[in-house]
């Protein structure tokens, strides 16, 4: 049960989701467009600064907020989900966990009211879930960072309000041998930072992702993030933290499946009567809500956990891995559901089936997920 405060967050992001997201996505999704004005709307909303202090142009709020935020954004439409996701927990969050005072007053303010977007450079080509592979470099020169290397699947990295990217690179080797990693600021624009062309996706078509491209970057040594040679303990912090938020996006696009089901069928008339009323289709959407409801649970207790400063690390995983399995089962069934009609893009269902494969994928592997939890056993 939702206190009143995440309840009437809970209502009015719903509302804007209804009223303002899903006249107008379809076409954003179509045209591959990013939806510039929504994410305008979502900033006076105050959605970006959600969990952030007030001091720093935040609403003061919780990381279970912005979970709750996302839930019903997804509802509707993963792209703007994900969008205010990758922006807040892996754009912004890192600044604000790890970084220097000045870093957070010069960066979070514009971050919070949504002005400006922020991006996680962790994943290469040559490597997605093994960090310790990280084949991008900087070297210090002086008093100034010079950067080579490359990242792939980075999102918000390419929008016209895109102001940095957070770069994982190698700067140096460890006493045992291993590749040193840290974290540096890369602000837009700076010469022999390239952003490539954007991605042709599957799903998430509305969302901006890009591969980057450093050539001899030279930003300031004190664009580091945090302590030099902690990178990927703060990948590690900010990938758990962002599990959960995931999870909390696929529990949308899981709701928005069995709403669009329910709705289809009560309309959709077969055999003398709607389809609703025959118990292959009443069982599938039973399950469907079974299985939703256990994942938003999951998701609930994991951020639960990480408020009360106790290890949510397993939690995460399990809410993750839940969430993301729920949100493919759920949209492969409500495709079924709709017949010729859930092949059609016109139907919210066929995007969210487009969208939800992904949510296996990013921020972690279903496989990566069953890993982690089973380590946490103690296996």
């Amino acid at each position: 049960m939702l206190n009143d405060e995440y309840e009437a967050l809970r209502e009015t992001v719903r509302e804007f989701a209804v009223e303002a997201v899903a006249p107008v996505i379809g076409d954003y999704y179509e045209r591959h467009a990013f939806p510039y004005d929504l994410v305008r709307q979502m900033g006076k909303m105050g959605l970006f600064g959600l969990p952030f202090p007030t001091e720093f142009g935040g609403e003061g709020g919780d990381y279970f907020a912005l979970c709750l935020a996302l839930e019903e954004l997804a509802r509707v439409d993963s792209s703007v989900a994900i969008t205010l996701e990758a922006a807040v927990s892996l754009g912004a969050m890192p600044i604000y966990r790890f970084g220097t005072e000045e870093q957070k007053q010069r960066w979070l303010p514009a971050l919070c009211r949504g002005e400006a977007l922020a991006a996680f450079g962790l994943t290469e080509p040559g490597f997605g879930t093994d960090a310790a592979g990280a084949a991008t470099r900087a070297v210090l020169d002086g008093d100034e960072w010079v950067i080579n290397g490359s990242k792939a699947f980075i999102t918000n990295s390419g929008t016209d309000i895109t102001c940095l990217v957070t770069v994982a690179a190698i700067t140096g080797t460890n006493p045992d041998g291993t590749n040193e990693l840290s974290t540096i600021i890369v602000p837009s624009g700076t010469p022999g930072f390239t952003v490539l062309p954007g991605y042709s996706k599957v799903g998430w078509c509305a969302s901006d992702t890009h591969e980057l491209a450093f050539d001899d970057v030279r930003v300031p040594a004190a664009n580091l993030v945090g302590e030099r040679g902690r990178g990927i303990a703060q990948f590690l912090r900010i990938l758990d933290e962002g599990r959960i938020a995931i999870a909390a996006l696929s529990v949308g696009l899981a709701q928005g499946c069995i709403d669009e089901s329910l709705k289809y069928a009560k309309e959709r008339h077969a055999f003398g009567g709607p389809i609703g009323r025959y118990q292959a289709i009443q069982f599938k959407i039973a399950d469907m809500e079974a299985r939703t409801h256990v994942a938003r649970l999951a998701y609930h207790d994991a951020a639960d956990r990480m408020l009360r400063g106790e290890p949510f690390k397993r939690q995460a995983a399990i809410a993750k891995l839940t969430a993301s399995e729920t949100a493919m089962t759920n949209a492969r069934e409500a495709t079924q559901i709709h017949g010729g009609y859930g092949f059609m893009n016109e139907f919210p269902v066929a995007r969210f089936y487009r969208d939800a494969k992904v949510l296996e994928i990013g921020e972690g592997t279903s496989e990566v997920q069953r890993i982690l939890i089973a380590r946490d056993l103690g296996l």
